[in-house]
This record gives C-alpha cells, structure tokens and sequence, in this order.
C-alpha cells in the first residue's frame, strides 16, 4: 500500500503517508467497534441491551453481569481450563511442529517426500471429518475421556504447524549449519543453539496461531470433558445459550474476559517478531 502510494503521488510523499495513516486508522475502528461495543454491552442490563437504542458508553451493571455468570457458570474455573488447555497445546505443539519441521527440511530419508505429501493432504481435510476416529482412538482405547491430556494431544498433530515450521527452516542459510557440523556440533545442539533462534519470530506467529486455535475451540472440549468442573470457557460461555436466551449480559462479560488472555500473549509475542532475528542472530 505505501509503495503504491508513493508510486502514486512521488512528490508528495508526506500526502502518501498521511493517506496510509487514515486508511489504517479508518481500519483500525472497524476492527475494534465490535469489541468496545462488546464491553459496553457486558456493563448494561438486559432491559438497556434490548431497549433498542444505540448504547456507546459503559453502565454500571458488569460486576452484577459477572455475579450472574458465575451463578449460573464457574467461568474462572472455565477460564483457568482454558488457559490449561490452550497453553499445553501451544507449547508442546510448537516442539513437535518444529522437531518435526527441522527433520523435513534437514534430512533426507526414505519416505520424506512421501510424507511432506501426507502433511498437505492432512491440511486440506477438515478437522470435522476425523473428529469421530480421533475421540473412539482417545476416549474408547486410551480412556482419556474428561482429562486434559485427551483434549491437548489432536493438537499436538498440527500439520500446518509442521508445514510452515518446515519451509521457515528451509529458508535459513544451510552453510551456518553445516559449518557448525564440521565444528563438531551435534545435530541437537546446532536445533536449539543456532536454527531455533534464527526462527523465532516464525514461531511466535505460530504460537499465535495454535493458541488461538486451542481457546476457540468448542467442539472438541466439548466432546471429551464431560463434567462441568473441566469444561472450558468456550463450552460454559455455549451452555448459557438457550430457547429462552435471558443471559446476555453475563455472556458479554465472559467474551470480554476471554479476549484478555489472548491480547496478552499477542502483546508479549509481539515484541519477538520485531526483534527475533536479531536476538538470535548467529554470532
């Protein structure tokens, strides 16, 4: 966009960025309006909700939304479930994706091709077509029904996750690696002391990616956690809705407190896009 700009308008460069400045910011409203909307209808009561008049600024109703919530729903202990969840999920699906990414890019075996063209049809399956095989493997043999473990392992087998961990190890400069092989490094040491930091801003986009995947998800935790002391927080925020919806508010309060966790990581994982590669530059 700032390239067209400036292709568009050469003599003007300070108009080229004044106008991608407006059209960020123009985007920027759009993104965060239903958000603020959100936290505004989480303070008010269902009579202000459904009055029929635009509500933009916040009431004094939240913490009597978020007595009901916890009334009819333990949404912290849901909350922390979540947090449970989706952090196991991100962390050790980030090792196997990038163990695995490593060893498809690094070596070369009988079957690699074969099985780099199992992992790009694994993507283009939907998730919905094997979820009745994956809860008969893990709930009727493994006997992890209503556990953490049967609902963090699927996600452990992220074939994105190891696609992309793949070709971001196949654009790293082979020759540094190679040249601490000859130095005597071992195959461990030059995954976690050199490729790992090189690609660290890579991973944190997918730490994003999986951790995302895992707090949304409903279907799944839904299946497997069958007691309301480990439901997550998006199957309590699903059990408040029903044929006589009255619950509004307190389900607003519960959006707006699942957005928290996930702003936080983006703001902490943030920083090491910016200056991953150059914390882990090879030295």
């Amino acid at each position: 966009m700032r390239d067209w700009l400036q292709k568009t308008f050469p003599s003007h460069s300070r108009f080229a960025k004044i106008s991608l400045n407006l059209f960020m910011l123009v985007l920027s409203v759009v993104w965060l309006t239903p958000l603020w909307m959100m936290s505004v209808y989480a303070s008010h009561s269902e009579d202000a909700i459904f009055s029929g008049q635009l509500i933009l600024s916040h009431g004094d109703q939240f913490l009597t939304n978020y007595s009901r919530l916890q009334e009819v729903q333990n949404f912290v202990r849901a909350i922390i479930n979540s947090v449970i969840v989706a952090s196991a999920g991100t962390f050790f699906g980030l090792i196997v994706s990038s163990m695995a990414g490593y060893a498809l890019a690094r070596f070369k075996f009988v079957g690699a091709r074969a099985m780099l063209a199992m992992i790009v049809f694994i993507l283009a399956v939907p998730g919905i077509a094997i979820i009745i095989p994956e809860y008969v493997i893990l709930v009727r043999y493994m006997g992890l029904s209503n556990t953490f473990a049967g609902v963090v392992l699927p996600y452990l087998a992220n074939a994105l996750g190891v696609f992309f961990m793949r070709q971001t190890f196949l654009s790293l400069p082979q020759e540094v690696m190679e040249a601490a092989y000859l130095d005597g490094a071992s195959e461990l040491r030059i995954f976690t002391r050199i490729a790992l930091p090189l690609v660290r801003p890579a991973m944190a986009s997918l730490a994003i990616i999986l951790f995302l995947a895992c707090w949304n998800d409903y279907l799944w935790p839904l299946l497997v956690l069958t007691t309301e002391s480990t439901q997550t927080a998006p199957v309590a925020l699903g059990r408040l809705a029903g044929l006589n919806m009255e619950n509004w508010g307190p389900m607003m309060v519960g959006v707006s407190l699942m957005t928290l966790p996930f702003v936080a990581l983006f703001l902490v994982l943030q920083r090491q896009i910016v200056s991953g590669i150059a914390n882990g530059a090879v030295k």
